[in-house]
């Protein structure tokens, strides 16, 4: 593993202390033009989210009301009822965003394959990082709101669905994320700049409790609007 990467594990609490649990939940609160864009207004605006630490599993419940819950794994999103049956389910989901665009509406079960995907890489990083066929390297330095921060470049193997196969990290001096881009794949590879910030200490561990995703210019730089997506989370437990 890269120095810069093992440097920003320890800056969020440490290996040893992150392999102690194996579940985290977190209570989301979910803004941001994505939503209506796709045709799901609504649906996971004041949801809670629980992960899984040793294998990538996520699900969201409320889904749409209380009834009902999501089920994320890469090969297999389902939707279930609060009593655990299931309602709907889609196997091999990612095959289903062929040709997709940014304002290709999505179906239920796509919306949970896609928040399921996208929280449960955002609450592991950056202890994703160790995990097996994760390739990162050190970039040049990156001037951004009047600071110097490194950069991580991370390529993915076949093994992890997230958003897109390369994806940069951006560190302050302190070690904590500050910001995280990548290409979402599954929306015609649409460039995302995803800040973070408002950092709290969850049990010895590090999590930014607010994050927001603008879109990503050709050279690099944010837009400052439209705001894609808001996340602010509160309640992070682990177990």
């Amino acid at each position: 593993m890269d120095k810069l990467a093992s440097e920003i594990i320890d800056a969020h609490g440490g290996l040893t202390r992150w392999k102690s649990f194996s579940t985290l939940t977190a209570h989301l609160i979910q803004g941001g033009a994505l939503w209506m864009l796709k045709g799901k207004a609504g649906v996971l605006d004041d949801t809670s989210v629980t992960i899984d630490l040793r294998r990538e599993r996520a699900s969201h419940a409320p889904f749409g009301d209380a009834s009902r819950k999501s089920i994320f794994t890469p090969a297999l999103v389902e939707l279930r009822s609060d009593t655990d049956e299931t309602l709907e389910f889609l196997e091999n989901p990612r095959a289903s965003f062929a040709r997709h665009t940014l304002e290709t509406p999505w179906s239920d079960l796509q919306l949970a394959y896609f928040a399921g995907c996208a929280m449960w890489t955002y609450l592991t990083m950056p202890f994703l990082l160790a995990s097996d066929g994760v390739e990162t390297r050190e970039l040049e330095p990156w001037d951004e709101k009047g600071e110097s921060w490194r950069r991580l470049r991370i390529r993915f193997p076949a093994t992890i669905a997230t958003h897109s196969t390369e994806q940069t990290l951006y560190v302050g001096a302190d070690g904590l994320l500050r910001r995280h881009d990548y290409d979402v794949e599954i929306a015609g590879n649409t460039p995302g700049a995803h800040f973070v910030s408002d950092y709290a200490e969850v049990q010895g561990l590090m999590f930014p409790t607010r994050r927001r995703i603008f879109p990503r210019q050709p050279d690099g730089q944010a837009m400052a609007e439209p705001l894609v997506v808001s996340i602010d989370l509160d309640r992070i437990q682990l177990s």
